[in-house]
């Protein structure tokens, strides 16, 4: 199954507030869109690696991706290493899709600025004809990603691109919402933490309402570049 779009999270629920109005919006375009995450979340605070793994499921399917896939590597601790990389490159290859979104370049958690560099390069090294890697068996061929853009987390980046998602803002917020052992429930001897307080779930909404004032629109994601973005007209802009 060729993807449009595949969005790589250092954890379940990464790319779900950093871009996942823009993932509802081109799937309501008829795109066809997949989830990687890295981790499964383990170091989480609140909650469970396993009750994650159930949000996840219930936050893709509000928002109507196609794929949705964990790897496993260890929350807090994973590198980007060769090994890693080639599971990245796996996913790529399976899927080819032509645009990648990713975590932030640097953020609060270290895993996010990590995550950031190694789908990064994985997108790259996954372009080399002479890196070999099999999907179920069978040799995949070379494939390169057309664009990467990293989404806006915790810190607030100048964005390189802003994208309007409109009313897809509900779904976004819904999909955050999936997320309940994170973000604005009271859970009885869960421990509060920065994500769930009432003013971080609120920020998702104003957050996107700042993005969406700079560009003239209601609501809008953030995104950076590690390179330039290629246009054929100017009018591309417009």
């Amino acid at each position: 199954m060729k993807l449009d779009i595949l969005a790589f999270g250092a954890h379940p629920d990464d790319v779900e507030l950093g871009c996942s109005g823009t993932l509802a919006k081109e799937i309501a375009a008829g795109k066809k869109v997949g989830i990687v995450d890295l981790t499964r979340g383990e170091l989480g605070t609140r909650g469970s690696a396993e009750l994650r793994a159930q949000e996840a499921k219930a936050a893709a399917d509000l928002l109507g991706v196609s794929y949705r896939h964990n790897l496993g590597f260890s929350d807090g601790f994973f590198t980007n290493d060769k090994d890693n990389q080639l599971e990245v490159i796996k996913q790529i290859r399976a899927f080819q899709p032509e645009i990648v979104f990713c975590n932030a370049i640097r953020d609060r958690h270290i895993d996010h600025g990590k995550g950031s560099k190694l789908v990064s390069d994985a997108c790259f090294l996954s372009g080399l004809r002479k890196i070999e890697t099999q999907w179920e068996g069978k040799p995949q061929a070379a494939w390169r990603p057309r664009l990467v853009l990293h989404y806006i987390q915790w810190q607030e980046i100048t964005p390189d691109i802003i994208l309007d998602i409109g009313t897809h803002i509900k779904t976004k917020i819904k999909a955050v919402k999936a997320y309940g052992s994170q973000f604005y429930q009271t859970h009885a001897n869960e421990p509060e933490t920065p994500i769930s307080s009432t003013n971080f779930l609120e920020s998702v909404t104003y957050r996107a309402q700042n993005l969406g004032r700079l560009i003239g629109t209601d609501y809008a994601e953030g995104f950076t570049s590690d390179r330039p973005i290629a246009l054929n007209s100017a009018f591309d802009l417009i």
